[in-house]
């Protein structure tokens, strides 16, 4: 079961990434939903774990994405969903496993339906679009993009186990917000870096980040990591203002979202406190 999730976990992020890396608007929508349809898979698995008191984590092998045809990951993709059939047997809740070999199944089909296209993420030319953007400023967007990729992974995968672990409706709201959220950022993230061909998968997160024994002192540091986010948002936006509209408007927009998240995690904390002077 265990590894059963692992490989979830795997076949999910390398999906959303050749979802980032496709620019044919039809395969790119397809593989958008079939990450969609993973990560609930995901979540499902996770939660089966939970019913059997079975103890786990988000550990992951490493997953290599450099190609020049979007046909080699979608084959890799393939060998993924078959290998994880296999290990479906271990899956006791009927219901459940039929769906989800269900949705191989008809994920395989597609696939292979999918026309091929050349992949350019991976090509280094760090240029977004047709906006000429100085050394410096390029500098700063490209690190902005590596941080904020990883960021928004590890805000997703934390929100998800803290939710998963919750029996409370009101947190519960407030994670499934900013697990939407940072999905958002990611996305947008994501395929940046794809057109600026420096698209890479986050790196593993440790446990000790998900599996939070102070929820009070984590959130409080949470807000703290979104006002610093604000503060790179704006110094990003600032930084290019003079070469793109387009980018600096962008940048704020991220930046005023970070004002909700911020709000929503101090209800967060109100509410927690709340909880523990009652029990």
């Amino acid at each position: 079961m265990k590894r059963l999730l692992v490989k979830t976990h795997e076949l999910w992020l390398e999906t959303q990434m050749a979802a980032f890396m496709s620019r044919e608007t039809e395969n790119k929508r397809v593989l958008t939903e079939f990450a969609k349809i993973l990560w609930r898979h995901f979540t499902w698995i996770e939660h089966a774990l939970i019913v059997e008191g079975i103890e786990y984590d988000y550990n992951r092998d490493n997953i290599p994405i450099k190609v020049e045809r979007l046909s080699v990951i979608l084959a890799d993709l393939v060998r993924r969903m078959n290998d994880l059939e296999l290990l479906l047997v271990h899956l006791e809740d009927e219901a459940l496993r039929h769906r989800i070999e269900t949705d191989l199944s008809y994920m395989r089909y597609a696939l292979g339906q999918m026309p091929d296209e050349e992949i350019h993420a991976f090509d280094m030319n760090r240029r977004y679009r047709d906006i000429e953007l100085d050394e410096e400023a390029t500098g700063a967007l490209t690190l902005f993009l590596f941080e904020e990729s990883y960021k928004e992974y590890e805000l997703i995968m934390i929100y998800n186990y803290l939710q998963a672990h919750s029996d409370d409706a009101f947190l519960n709201r407030i994670f499934q917000i900013l697990i939407d959220e940072s999905f958002f950022h990611l996305r947008s993230f994501g395929e940046m870096m794809a057109e600026m061909g420096i698209l890479g998968v986050p790196r593993v997160i440790h446990e000790s980040l998900y599996k939070v024994s102070d929820l009070e002192k984590f959130l409080l540091d949470g807000i703290e990591e979104e006002i610093a986010a604000k503060e790179q948002c704006k110094e990003l936006s600032d930084a290019v203002a003079a070469k793109s509209e387009e980018l600096a408007k962008f940048f704020d927009f991220i930046n005023y979202q970070e004002n909700y998240h911020i709000e929503l995690m101090r209800e967060a904390v109100t509410h927690y406190r709340e909880l523990q002077a009652d029990a």
